[in-house]
Parts: C-alpha cells; sequence; structure tokens
C-alpha cells in the first residue's frame, strides 16, 4: 500500500506546496501572490486584543509566517508560523493537529483526480453551511452552557463557528481558493477579539470540543501561508492558552468522554503554542485515562478505575460502569449510558493519539490493542448485530456518529488488522460529517494509511 516513489513523491510535494495545477498555494511558493494583507478578517476588528498576548513570534530572523516555502522553525512559544512540513525548535510538527503536511498533500493529488471517496467528502464539505462563504461568526464575551447544554447561552454558536474554522481551514489547504483563508481567518480573529470566559458546569466540556476544532484551525492556518496577521495569530494564541486551557488542563473525573475530550483539547493547544510542557501532561493524562475508559481482560476481574473521581472500590466503578457488572474485551466505560457518548470517547483517544503520532510519540503502540477491540466492540452492535442479555441487560442506546475513519486507517491500513465490523460501518457512514470534535473525517483520514508520519 506504500509505494516508495509515491510516498517519495508525495513527500517532496508536501514540502513546497505544489501539488496542484496552477493553485493560490503553488502561487505563493513562486513568489506571487505575497500580498499578506489581502481579504477580509486579517486585522482586529474593534477592542479586545490582549497587551500580554503570549509570544508566537518567531526568534531567527526571516521567519515569516506567511511563507509555505520555509519548513523550519524557531524556538520559543509558538516557534515558527513558517511553511508546511516544519518543524519548529521545540521540535513540534506543523501542522500537526490531527492532520500532517504530506497527508494535506496526498488529499490534494486525489482530489485533483476526482477520486473517490475524496471528491464526494470534498463535496460534503464545500456544500454543508460551515464552508459556506458567506458564514458569518457569532462570538460572544462569555459563552454559559449548564449540563446538556441548558441554559445554551453561545454554546451552539461557539461549537458551530469552532467547526467553520476549521472547516474553511480544510478547504483552503485542499483547495488553495484563499477565500476560504479568509473566512477561517475572520471566524477565529471575531472570537479572539471577544471572548473572556466559559460559565457554567459545561464550561470544561464545552471549552474541550470547541478547543480541540480551534487548535486544528489555527494550526492549518498559520502553517500554510494564509496571510494571518502576525498580531491576530498572537491574540488567538492568548485565547487559547488564558481562556481555554484553564479549563481543561487539569482534567476531570466525570464521564470518561469528558476528561477524554479535554486531553485532545489540551494536546492540540500545545502542538499550536509549541509547549513542550503542555503537550507533555496531555500525555500523560491520556496514559492514565484511556486504560480507565476500555476494558481488557488483562486489566483482571473489574476495570481501571480512573485517575481522578475517587472510584476505588468495586461498588463504586459498577456504579460508575451504569451497572454493568461483565466486563468483556472492548466495553467502555459509557457503553450502557448510550453509544453517543462512548463515541464521544472513543473519537478523543483516537483523535489525540493521531496527534501524538504526527508529533512523533506513538500511543496507538502503547493501547493499539485497547483500542481496537474498543471500535470492533461496539461497532458490531451499530452494524446490526444483537445486544447479548448479559450486556446492558440487553438494551442498548445506538446512535452512529461520524467519527471510526481515523480508528479504522490506523489498525487496518497502516497496522493490518482484520476489523469487520468497524469497516462495515465506516463504508456504510462514508463519507463523514461532523459532530462536535468529529468533522470531516473521510475526507482527512480515508485510506490515507501512514502518509506524512515521521
Amino acid at each position: 500500500m506504500r509505494a516508495v516513489t509515491a510516498l517519495t513523491a508525495i513527500a517532496l510535494c508536501a514540502l513546497v506546496w505544489q501539488c496542484g495545477q496552477g493553485s493560490v498555494l503553488e502561487a505563493r511558493v513562486n513568489g506571487e501572490g505575497n500580498d499578506g494583507n489581502q481579504g477580509a478578517g486579517r486585522s482586529p476588528g474593534g477592542s479586545g486584543g490582549d497587551p500580554a498576548a503570549v509570544d508566537v513570534s518567531p526568534s531567527t530572523p526571516g521567519g515569516d509566517p506567511t511563507q509555505p516555502g520555509q519548513t523550519e522553525g524557531s524556538g520559543g512559544t509558538g516557534g515558527s508560523s513558517g511553511g508546511s512540513g516544519g518543524v519548529g525548535g521545540s521540535g513540534f510538527r506543523h501542522p500537526g493537529v490531527i492532520v500532517n503536511a504530506g497527508q494535506l498533500a496526498f488529499l490534494r493529488e486525489k482530489i485533483s483526480a476526482s477520486a473517490s471517496p475524496w471528491k464526494d467528502a470534498l463535496a460534503q464539505a464545500e456544500k454543508s453551511s460551515f464552508g459556506s462563504l458567506s458564514y458569518e461568526p457569532k462570538p460572544r464575551a462569555i459563552v454559559e452552557c449548564g449540563s446538556y447544554s441548558n441554559p445554551d447561552n453561545g454554546c451552539t454558536e461557539e461549537k458551530s463557528d469552532s467547526v467553520a474554522a476549521y472547516t474553511h481551514a480544510l478547504l483552503w489547504a485542499l483547495t488553495g481558493d484563499r477565500a476560504h483563508a479568509d473566512k477561517a481567518i475572520q471566524i477565529m480573529n471575531a472570537w479572539s477579539a471577544v471572548l473572556q470566559d466559559h460559565t457554567n458546569s459545561n464550561a470544561p466540556l464545552q471549552s474541550a470540543w470547541t478547543a480541540s476544532q480551534w487548535a486544528r484551525a489555527a494550526e492549518i492556518i498559520r502553517h500554510t501561508g494564509s496571510g494571518w496577521a502576525e498580531a491576530d495569530m498572537k491574540r488567538f494564541a492568548t485565547l487559547l492558552e488564558k481562556v481555554y486551557l484553564p479549563e481543561i488542563i487539569d482534567g476531570s473525573g466525570s464521564n470518561g468522554n469528558w476528561e477524554l475530550s479535554m486531553i485532545e483539547a489540551t494536546m492540540g493547544i500545545g502542538v499550536f503554542l509549541e509547549d513542550r510542557a503542555v503537550f507533555d501532561k496531555a500525555v500523560k493524562m491520556w496514559r492514565e485515562r484511556v486504560p480507565a475508559f476500555i476494558y481488557l481482560a488483562s486489566d483482571g476481574p473489574l476495570p481501571v478505575p480512573p485517575p481522578r473521581g475517587n472510584r476505588d472500590t468495586r461498588e463504586k466503578l459498577i456504579d460508575f460502569w451504569y451497572k454493568q457488572e461483565q466486563f468483556e474485551d472492548g466495553l467502555a466505560q459509557e457503553t450502557c449510558r448510550d453509544f453517543g457518548h462512548t463515541q464521544y470517547g472513543l473519537a478523543a483517544i483516537i483523535n489525540a493519539a493521531e496527534t501524538a503520532r504526527i508529533q512523533g510519540v506513538d500511543l496507538y503502540a502503547e493501547q493499539g490493542k485497547r483500542i481496537a477491540a474498543g471500535l470492533e466492540f461496539h461497532a458490531q452492535f451499530l452494524d446490526g448485530v444483537s445486544a447479548p442479555s448479559w450486556l446492558c441487560e440487553g438494551k442498548l442506546d445506538l446512535h452512529t456518529n461520524p467519527t471510526w475513519e481515523i480508528g479504522y486507517n490506523q489498525f487496518a491500513n497502516r497496522g493490518a488488522m482484520a476489523l469487520p465490523h468497524t469497516r462495515s460501518l465506516v463504508l456504510k457512514n462514508r463519507p463523514t460529517a461532523t459532530d462536535h470534535h468529529m468533522a470531516w473525517e473521510t475526507l482527512t483520514h480515508a485510506e490515507v494509511d501512514a502518509v506524512g508520519l515521521p
């Protein structure tokens, strides 16, 4: 599946951003169209800038963040905002949150060739409300989210805007249409100029869901020569560091999908800020929480207790696992709650592992058996297998979320594992759309194998 000549061509393509014919990206490499001040949303729209903005500027001369031909960054928080496939002074690869430079180059080739399933997946993103060039952000100073988003004072708008920013960032990277870069920049600038805090009981989870998408969008826009103004980029970095990160970096003793989503977002922020301590903390939290979310027989007769929450007795663990008393490989802590929240957790596990893999930390290798078991265990019931009587009293709350593609690519394509139910589910649901921190997985990860990974 990995012809050396093909991968070599893709790698070279990634370094110089010249995969498409006549694209804006290609023109920028050739020195054309280097006006980084064109387009909407390039400069602050009024007040709201933070004078104490985190320093994310290059620390070596000539580190222009708008030049995609640059392939190496420099140190400090944020390092270089230079070209595609770059490695900053702290060792981070950019773009490097869930997608990488070689992967984007591979996808541009497939889209240029009108190949499936990428052609249809791109069209789906372009035709969605999130991909519309008439999309307008609705930022708020205070986003208040209660349980199940009740009250919902800006929660839906923030989630939608973060997804839209990522959608436009992807469309820019894959089509070279500068209007999409401008729109992503407009959305991110709008929020960084206004947002001050998240409040009420769901503030940490809301912060996690949206920060996951913001970090993806910001990574792509910053490292693909989009023309994002340095001052605006710094202000957005400050937003992630000062408003989002404090809500999520210490984790949660609540249901697993909470902490796992917080871990994914923390990791993405760490990459964007080039903050090694933040990234390493996310990796540590992932290593602690994943074994407590998906069961393997090697754990013993009971699941691994979560690292937070004081659930260290049999009675407390059974209660935490929604009264489930029999444990089989792949069962998850929220399986007997519902499959929607379970997939939130599974997606966050895999999204974080994908980002870590881009950054040279192979979390898949550490917990691959566990994650693959979790995928196949739940996929079988979404694929039509009836629930046995021992599982959740034979009653499952089934719902298929737009995920699965990234995990399937990891274990089936990269790892050559047989996952028949997961494969069936993936093929049934292509192309996938968006839901919370799950977005456009067919477009970004269908059949990409290990392209662009270190």
